[in-house]
């Protein structure tokens, strides 16, 4: 059997537009919070006037019907970089402009509240000037989180302590990766490294590189103290590859990156979703919309379902529709 879809909008009250970022909301969160295990969030990019840079919600699916706006902030343009943390806080890039042409350095990455509160705006214009992507370690009190510059093409380790005084960001945050093809663009208004995903069972960092139209992987991304460059090229397929955007570890080892078609566009193939393999071997492609530059953010989660066991889900925005389709994948013996 095929696996289930939901489709749902993503554009809340406001209007906002171009969805960005995904992410499921783990279990354990606080019982308190306002997002629950297995909800899936959305960060826009766009406001109601479509100019880029000028979204400012994260807002929560609701399957056939319009989203509810978890955050609203203001002057922000919120990125690709979204997460939630089993502490209950979000983690989201800011990466704003003022004209949708523009953008307004340096960006920053927010911290809200399980309530939907901006708690702080982490700001360091080396380590944090465009964030533009992120995954992260999750130790609870202390959770690491890799971030991809798309304004100085870089990846930076960001360290931070979650306690009684909020979350702060320690000494030992760093750049550990660099040089890869960064640049404005007149209709992706930039282009640099974006997705990330990270292997914790061979503490492995995987960088898609929209601009080099690559995938690189860095070894001992988590303890890492220096810059160790670009890392090894583990994928470079100009025939399934069209300027890598997000990118998610799936549970069967391989990769999962979205194209963004701004980089080596073909026309027989936009807005593809691409599985490969970490040695670099393409095993399939799903496109999200026949319009090109459709095709953003993506992730993996668990969600109950009606049999209140955990089910596998995978979700991807359309960029095209303001939407996000929701899949429940099924194991061998459903």
């Amino acid at each position: 059997m095929p696996p289930q879809a939901v489709t749902s909008s993503t554009v809340p009250a406001n209007g906002d537009v171009n969805p960005y970022g995904m992410a499921f909301v783990p279990f354990g969160v606080p019982s308190w919070s306002t997002l629950k295990p297995g909800d899936v969030v959305v960060s826009n990019f766009n406001a109601q006037s479509n100019l880029q840079g000028t979204g400012t919600t994260i807002v929560k699916l609701v399957s056939n019907s319009n989203p509810v706006t978890f955050f609203q902030g203001q002057n922000l343009g919120l990125t690709t970089a979204l997460a939630v943390l089993r502490s209950g806080f979000v983690l989201v890039g800011n990466v704003p402009t003022t004209d949708g042409k523009n953008v307004v350095p340096p960006g920053s990455l927010l911290v809200i509240n399980p309530q939907g509160g901006l708690v702080t705006e982490l700001k360091d214009q080396r380590l944090l000037d465009g964030p533009w992507d992120l995954t992260v370690i999750d130790g609870g009190r202390f959770v690491r989180v890799f971030v991809s510059d798309v304004l100085n093409g870089k990846v930076a380790r960001i360290d931070l302590s979650i306690g009684e005084n909020g979350v702060q960001m320690l000494p030992s945050s760093t750049i550990i990766a660099s040089g890869y093809l960064h640049r404005t663009d007149p209709a992706a208004l930039v282009v640099g490294p974006t997705g990330l995903a990270y292997d914790p069972t061979h503490d492995v960092l995987y960088v898609a590189s929209t601009g080099d139209n690559a995938v690189f992987a860095i070894y001992g991304a988590a303890g890492a103290n220096h810059d160790g460059g670009v890392g090894r090229m583990i994928y470079h397929d100009n025939k399934h590859l069209h300027g890598p955007l997000a990118l998610a570890l799936a549970p069967n080892g391989h990769l999962v990156t979205a194209n963004g078609d701004a980089v080596n566009p073909d026309p027989n193939q936009p807005s593809e979703i691409v599985e490969f393999t970490v040695d670099g071997q393409f095993v399939a492609q799903l496109q999200v919309d026949p319009a090109p530059g459709s095709a953003f953010g993506l992730a993996f989660g668990l969600a109950f379902g009606l049999d209140s066991n955990r089910h596998l889900q995978f979700t991807a925005v359309d960029d095209a529709t303001n939407t996000a389709t929701v899949w429940t994948l099924r194991t061998n013996n459903q």
